[in-house]
């Protein structure tokens, strides 16, 4: 365990909870690549959502109280949901690039941060410091012949001047890892589109927003040939489960099609056993899809 990279780890409300899967999976892939994710002594809610008013410079409160305990523990943090990534990213840039909300902010919950975290995401780690090439050297189990559709939603990439993850009229980052693990992306259209977020929380309209959105998503992954779909986003991968359970449930003969975090999947191809990656704890398991690949 000592020679293994630690890097400090901010979970969030949801992989702490009903995500737990999702951080599992992340936990035991960085091991056997040479990293350890330590999580935060201390940590609150990042907020869930950037405050979309200008004005609302006390939203910023909680995410900054994330940000600097994440500095007591090292110049970097990194997160796997990509709504806690997009609002500590964002957060971060305000802290650092606008002096009078700085000000505010510190003196509301007695800290002094200047916004000096390096903020980053469990992908960039895989791309950035690890280095895809690591990853194929490490896969024992290929994913030959599995066609897999990327999705990254909204808060992965947007607004795209401040996350600057990928490029964001054509990102690749999680085809990439893809493609290590030896699998086949498929691209699609909508990968980049909302699936519709928190709208479910809005009562029968918003759900009806959310149903129409993911709809649309699965239908562009699905009909560009995916037989199975991976995404960075808790909120995500509920929607699109969801979504595509109605089409179950309605369309005789529709053979669902796994969706799964990426997380899950690096876990498959480097060699971990299947309790480590709580694959039962998805609607469809991707196992079933396995059976009849060459893998």
């Amino acid at each position: 365990m000592s020679d293994l990279t630690k890097i400090p780890y901010y979970p969030g409300c949801t992989l702490n909870t009903v995500a737990k899967h999702f951080e599992e999976s992340a936990a035991v892939s960085a091991k056997t690549l040479g990293f350890e994710l330590v999580e935060l002594e201390q940590w609150n809610c990042c907020g869930a959502s950037f405050p979309m008013s200008a004005n609302n410079t006390m939203g910023l409160s909680a995410p900054t109280k994330v940000l600097v305990e994440a500095n007591k523990a090292g110049d970097t943090v990194t997160t796997l949901c990509s709504v806690c990534y997009n609002v500590l990213k964002r957060t971060n840039k305000v802290v650092k690039d606008d002096g009078e909300k700085r000000r505010v902010i510190n003196d509301f919950i007695e800290e002094d941060y200047d916004g000096g975290l390096n903020v980053v995401h469990y992908l960039e780690i895989l791309r950035d410091t690890v280095g895809f090439d690591k990853v194929k050297e490490s896969v024992t189990r290929s994913l030959k012949g599995l066609k897999i559709g990327a999705y990254y939603g909204c808060m992965l990439l947007r607004p795209f001047e401040d996350m600057g993850i990928d490029d964001h009229e054509g990102p690749t980052i999680i085809e990439d890892l893809l493609k290590a693990l030896g699998a086949e992306p498929v691209d699609f259209p909508n990968k980049i589109e909302c699936c519709g977020a928190h709208l479910g929380a809005g009562g029968k309209e918003g759900e009806e927003v959310v149903s129409r959105l993911s709809a649309c998503v699965m239908r562009s992954a699905v009909g560009s040939g995916a037989e199975l779909i991976v995404t960075s986003c808790p909120l995500c991968q509920y929607n699109l489960e969801e979504s595509q359970a109605e089409v179950v449930k309605n369309v005789a003969g529709y053979s669902a099609v796994p969706i799964v975090y990426f997380t899950q999947l690096l876990g498959l191809a480097l060699g971990q056993a299947d309790e480590m990656l709580s694959l039962d704890k998805n609607k469809w398991d991707v196992r079933e899809l396995l059976k009849d690949k060459e893998v």
